[in-house]
């Protein structure tokens, strides 16, 4: 059985992962594929757990192939700490948060919250709705990321490390530097 986790970005995957890295009948990655197209794109190996928040974007593709057979998971984090950590991300390479309001809303050069909040509204009602009819799936809340996993663990049948896996979950990994302050500061200047 395949596992896919989810999620918006900036909620928690990359450590997620890490945790199922201790799951010995499972194989698991984050963000794997992610250069591929096509078929290749979401050819995983059988019993993998897979995290990639870009899966939300191919949502047709990945039912049309793993459908009700696979088991999913919708990593969740609060919406305002999820929109504030993509927008720290805004002036990164590759910012999903800006392709999505430049590319797809279309919006120009524009950035704020606000943005940032429409895209995890966007993301996270795409997720909503093409569970909704899946048999196999939970939400976990990154705010109760340990008591999840757990529940996580049984329902898929791992076997391995448990207590690894669930000291991984106090890590953070991949997080965002918060340089809103600096940003601040330099705007302060700027209008003296």
């Amino acid at each position: 059985m395949n596992v896919f986790i989810l999620c918006t970005g900036r909620s928690g995957s990359v450590t997620f992962i890490r945790a199922c890295q201790h799951i010995d009948n499972y194989t698991a990655d984050h963000e794997s594929r992610v250069s591929l197209i096509g078929e290749e794109r979401l050819n995983f190996p059988d019993n993998h757990i897979e995290a990639d928040n870009r899966l939300s974007w191919m949502l047709g593709k990945l039912g049309k192939k793993y459908g009700k057979d696979a088991f999913y998971v919708h990593l969740r984090r609060s919406r305002e700490a999820t929109a504030t950590s993509l927008g720290r991300r805004w002036d990164y390479s590759g910012s999903i948060v800006r392709a999505y309001t430049e590319g797809i809303l279309m919006a120009g050069k524009v950035r704020g919250q606000e943005y940032c909040e429409d895209y995890v509204d966007t993301v996270t009602d795409n997720i909503e709705h093409f569970l909704r009819d899946k048999p196999h799936q939970m939400t976990i809340e990154l705010e109760n990321i340990k008591e999840g996993f757990r529940k996580f663990w049984d329902a898929i049948g791992a076997e391995g490390d448990l207590q690894a896996a669930l000291e991984e979950l106090s890590h953070h990994y991949n997080r965002s530097k918060n340089n809103g302050g600096l940003l601040q500061r330099i705007k302060n200047l700027i209008n003296l």
